[in-house]
């Protein structure tokens, strides 16, 4: 098997080639579903995936290395400039693994922003995203911490999400060891890392605690139980569909829970008043449009400050992409810089 570096240096190859060629290679013609045409290239990896065994017909620990080989194929190099440190931090049932990111550049006013990775519950490590991490760390000039929590089905819900509520307190009490102003700290996370973030900015609010200082959800999870219109539009999409999201929540969920609780629907809750800003981000190729997009207006509706976006050409989980996508890897740093205007005040439209 070919390594890492071998396999990055191979897709890089055969993605760098002309957009005509890509989709030729991948069956032809334009992907235009629902109003939008998917990127040349995640359609062309899109079709390489389809001759693979799909995810729900495997282990969450084959599921697990998948995902790391598909990561090491596709991911960018990180940023330069940005120091990491591997440590642990409090969960809540126990110390976790997480992993520290600051620039050389540092605005000593920017918030610490606490991160909790892709992957259902079930699958994903602070490896998943660690080149964004590092996007975000040097275009926000703020240090970013993310958090390894405990994954389904070995600890299904609420453990993922306690951890990553129990690490963010943990941050707010020690943000000046990472050289952000005491208690200033940021929530973020993507798919399912963007519901943590939502549900911990809801279990903050009942709690009585302050607010993040600001709440970044990329192509967030934010309602397992209703079926909207993107999840049969895009149901067939890569590299997440809706059989593989049912796949994840066979696997997070306990008998008897309760789908609709705003614990794991967040856009069930009824009062959204009070929350963070947001910075949320969706991609057009993807089941969990709808949501994102849905969690941005109940929030606006709200009052709560909102920047939304919409990456039309894109597929979920984008932020991992950056070494294949170019346009993944542009958005990325777009979403980046609006989290950096908001931490200047300057909260968009």
């Amino acid at each position: 098997m070919a390594s890492p570096a071998a396999q990055r240096a191979i897709a890089g190859l055969i993605l760098s080639l002309p957009a005509p060629v890509l989709r030729l290679m991948a069956g032809g013609g334009v992907v235009h579903v629902g109003g939008r045409t998917l990127d040349p290239r995640l359609q062309f990896l899109a079709a390489q995936a389809r001759k693979q065994p799909a995810m729900t017909q495997a282990t969450p620990e084959q599921a697990r290395m998948g995902m790391t080989g598909l990561i090491g194929a596709v991911a960018g190099k990180p940023e330069p400039g940005v120091a990491c440190e591997d440590l642990y931090v409090q969960g809540a049932a126990g110390d976790i693994p997480a992993r520290a990111y600051r620039p050389a550049n540092q605005d000593a006013d920017a918030p610490l922003m606490v991160w909790a990775h892709m992957g259902g519950g079930v699958i994903g490590d602070i490896e998943t995203t660690h080149v964004f991490c590092t996007v975000l760390a040097r275009i926000t000039r703020g240090p970013v911490l993310s958090v390894d929590y405990r994954l389904a089905p070995e600890h299904r819900y609420p453990a993922g999400v306690d951890d990553t509520l129990a690490a963010y307190r943990w941050a707010r009490e020690h943000s000046t060891r990472f050289g952000a102003p005491a208690g200033k700290v940021a929530m973020g996370g993507d798919s399912m890392g963007g519901n943590f973030t939502a549900i911990v900015c809801q279990e903050l609010k009942r709690a009585g605690e302050p607010q993040p200082v600001l709440q970044l959800l990329v192509y967030p999870c934010t309602d397992v139980a209703s079926q909207t219109p993107s999840m049969t539009t895009y149901g067939d999409a890569f590299p997440l569909n809706s059989a593989t999201m049912d796949w994840f929540m066979g696997h997070y969920l306990n008998p008897g829970d309760d789908p609709a609780h705003p614990k794991l629907s967040p856009l069930k809750e009824k009062d959204l008043s009070g929350l963070a800003p947001a910075v949320i981000a969706t991609a057009g190729f993807d089941p969990l449009i709808d949501q994102g997009e849905a969690y941005a207006k109940a929030l606006r509706e709200a009052g709560v400050p909102v920047t939304y976006r919409c990456y039309d050409s894109l597929a979920h989980a984008f932020v991992a992409f950056t070494g294949a996508v170019p346009a993944a890897a542009d958005a990325s740093r777009e979403i980046a810089g609006l989290v950096r205007q908001a931490y200047e005040g300057r909260l968009a439209g």
